[in-house]
């Protein structure tokens, strides 16, 4: 689990320098400017690590599945070997996503402009950009991605049922809580990717404006990536310890 902790940290770190340096540079210099070159890196890395976070997040599902519904194969099933090769493939899977989208996003001519509503290069502002009836190939990969993102969230479900079935047999109260404390963690994460991220692609048209997409685009990029941490260290005993302190002295002042 520290293992596919650590890769999850990873790609939550390089969402979070995709975006916010070059945001907050802008900031800094009251400037909206970004090269050419600039906005594809910056919409590869950003589908990159994306992408890769979701992959991970599927493969930790399945690390919990094993180790609370098959205990004892967890050593079979999930060795170190097995772990590498897993996290390679959710590494590689995102570059290949990244690649393809970018790659086809960039190879459409942009003739309506070239200022984007967003704090960051993303592929929807740029399509707007574009006179070309070949969004329509974007629109293809989309479906593509969107099949296989989907085959992942069923699978999600698919073990979370599974894994609350075995975790209700269980006899004893302390190992149901210690399982589900186990679990809580990753649920959370999981629910607040893809809600800020759903939200954020398949609003309803009537109620967008420039402000409110900026305001997701910061809430599906920025957001989960900070949260995923304090999340998971929550678990540690220590450190919720020293957080209910400073909650109950601050209230004490007041």
């Amino acid at each position: 689990m520290f293992f596919f902790l650590l890769n999850l940290a990873l790609s939550n770190l390089g969402c979070i320098c995709t975006t916010v340096p070059k945001a907050m540079h802008n900031s800094l210099w009251d400037t909206r400017t970004i090269s050419y070159a600039g906005c594809a890196a910056q919409v590869f890395f950003f589908f990159f690590f994306m992408s890769a976070e979701y992959f991970i997040l599927t493969i930790m599902c399945y690390d919990r599945y094993v180790s609370i519904c098959k205990p004892l194969h967890y050593g079979t099933l999930l060795g170190s070997r097995a772990c590498a090769h897993m996290a390679a493939a959710a590494w590689a899977s995102g570059f290949l996503n990244a690649l393809m989208h970018t790659a086809n996003t960039f190879s459409l001519p942009l003739c309506q402009g070239n200022a984007l509503r967003d704090f960051f290069c993303e592929i929807p502002q740029i399509l707007k950009l574009s006179c070309s009836k070949s969004y329509l190939r974007e629109l293809g990969i989309i479906a593509v991605s969107a099949c296989l993102l989907f085959g992942c969230f069923v699978f999600i479900v698919f073990s979370y049922v599974q894994i609350f079935r075995a975790v209700l047999r269980i006899p004893s109260e302390q190992g149901r809580h210690k399982a589900f404390s186990t679990c809580l963690p990753h649920l959370a994460v999981v629910f607040l990717f893809l809600s800020t991220a759903t939200f954020a692609h398949l609003k309803p048209p009537s109620i967008s404006s420039p402000s409110l997409d900026l305001a997701l685009s910061v809430l599906y990029s920025v957001v989960p990536p900070a949260l995923n941490p304090l999340i998971y260290s929550l678990r540690n005993q220590e450190l919720k310890a020293a957080v209910w302190t400073l909650i109950t002295r601050q209230f004490r002042k007041h």
